[in-house]
């Protein structure tokens, strides 16, 4: 059965770290390897082909370490705020690709830094529920500064992970690893927030909240 889950903070800062660079990892390792090849006497062909790896999986390296850098860091000082176009930026070049669509219907607004994380976070969630690709559609609930979020996912075999609702809530099976540490974060920013986070099915969608 679940249990609460308790961190030391050392542990959910270590946990956080191997999060963000499990991001990085792949798209900086195919910097390196475009490298590798345009340092070998490969033909024009190839070089071009390794030139175009190189650039693409840098745009992909900086646009994950601009949403970490939000989502999971500090972001500004203590008490800052932050504007949502700021997070639409950074949303659409984490998740959005050839396979994955946002449609982005909150204001150009500031609210407080961690309701922009958590609506990030929020955000990474949802893309989980639909792991072929789809479509995220992101709308306000209320307004002002304690506006909430709806996020309606739609995919081929979407569905809410297993584990994700009692990390959310705090809770877990087993020791919490890298993997799970997002989920259990997110919950950690929603109480912080004073908010409470709902994930449900909606006929052929999924449907979270944070309100």
């Amino acid at each position: 059965m679940p249990g609460p889950v308790t961190l030391e903070a050392l542990d959910l800062a270590a946990l956080l770290c191997s999060r963000v660079c499990h991001d990085l990892i792949s798209p900086v390792g195919a910097v390196v390897n475009g490298i590798e090849v345009m340092e070998d006497d490969a033909d024009e062909q190839t070089k071009i082909f390794a030139l175009e790896l190189i650039r693409k999986s840098a745009a992909t390296a900086s646009a994950r370490l601009q949403f970490c850098r939000i989502a999971f860091g500090a972001a500004g000082s203590a008490g800052a705020a932050i504007d949502l176009g700021d997070a639409e930026s950074v949303a659409r070049g984490m998740m959005e690709d050839d396979k994955t669509k946002l449609t982005w219907k909150l204001p150009r607004v500031l609210l407080p830094k961690n309701r922009v994380k958590l609506l990030l976070n929020l955000l990474v969630l949802a893309g989980g529920t639909i792991p072929r690709g789809g479509s995220l559609v992101i709308e306000p609930i209320g307004e002002g500064d304690t506006m909430g979020f709806k996020i309606t996912s739609n995919g081929l075999n979407s569905r809410i992970p297993q584990t994700v609702p009692t990390l959310v809530m705090g809770e877990a099976e087993n020791p919490i690893d890298a993997h799970a540490i997002q989920p259990f974060y997110t919950g950690l920013l929603a109480r912080a927030c004073g908010m409470s986070i709902g994930l449900a099915p909606e006929g052929e969608s999924i449907v979270v909240t944070a309100r």
